[in-house]
């Protein structure tokens, strides 16, 4: 069994993101794996102010939910970021999720130590995207989310990209239905992936 950290980034429960994320925790679930999912926009997370505290003593400065979201970070298996398109990226509230694991960052690459935690951590990207363009509007966000997997430790499994949610909701579309529950299912022995519907 394993541990899986969900962070949800959307304000919008039980729309597309969440749609799209509860389908993949309901095939983890049923595996036995145990979830712990984050509303990230009921949480108070203040935006990283850059002031390098992290980089001298190896914490965060700021005392607010993410101390109890570190304590998940250094605890989970599995990471599953979902999050909305905003002008092509993540939205705000995931980016401040983001900003506040420099702190790994830090004690790595700043401070010279090593971020425990085992080496088999994989990373799962989610995100809807409401137009109906190709592929190619989730690539600018591509970078940023391998970066942030690379911080805590996590290799970068996979996408799962949904355009269209404007237009077609997820919930009437089967076929991610059934795909989303087969890797969510599947989770712990997951190939790499890339895929856009």
């Amino acid at each position: 069994m394993k541990k899986i950290l969900a962070l949800m980034g959307s304000p919008r429960i039980n729309k597309n993101t969440d749609t799209l994320l509860d389908l993949m925790l309901k095939g983890a679930e049923d595996k036995g794996h145990e979830i712990n999912k984050i509303y990230i926009f009921k949480e108070k997370i203040s935006p990283c102010t850059g002031c390098n505290y992290c980089g001298k003593k190896g914490e965060c400065i700021i005392k607010d939910d993410m101390v109890r979201i570190y304590d998940h970070f250094d605890n989970s298996d599995i990471f599953i970021l979902a999050s909305p398109l905003y002008f092509n990226t993540v939205n705000g509230i995931t980016k401040n999720i983001i900003d506040r694991c420099q702190i790994y960052w830090s004690i790595k690459y700043q401070l010279g130590k090593e971020y425990k935690r085992n080496l088999n951590r994989k990373g799962i990207f989610l995100a809807v995207g409401g137009a109906n363009y190709s592929h190619e509007h989730f690539s600018n966000v591509i970078p940023t989310i391998d970066l942030f997997f690379k911080a805590i430790n996590a290799e970068y499994k996979g996408n799962y990209f949904v355009s269209g949610t404007d237009y077609t909701p997820i919930g009437v579309r089967k076929c991610i239905k059934d795909e989303l529950y087969n890797i969510g299912y599947n989770i712990d022995n997951m190939e790499n992936f890339y895929i856009h519907r």
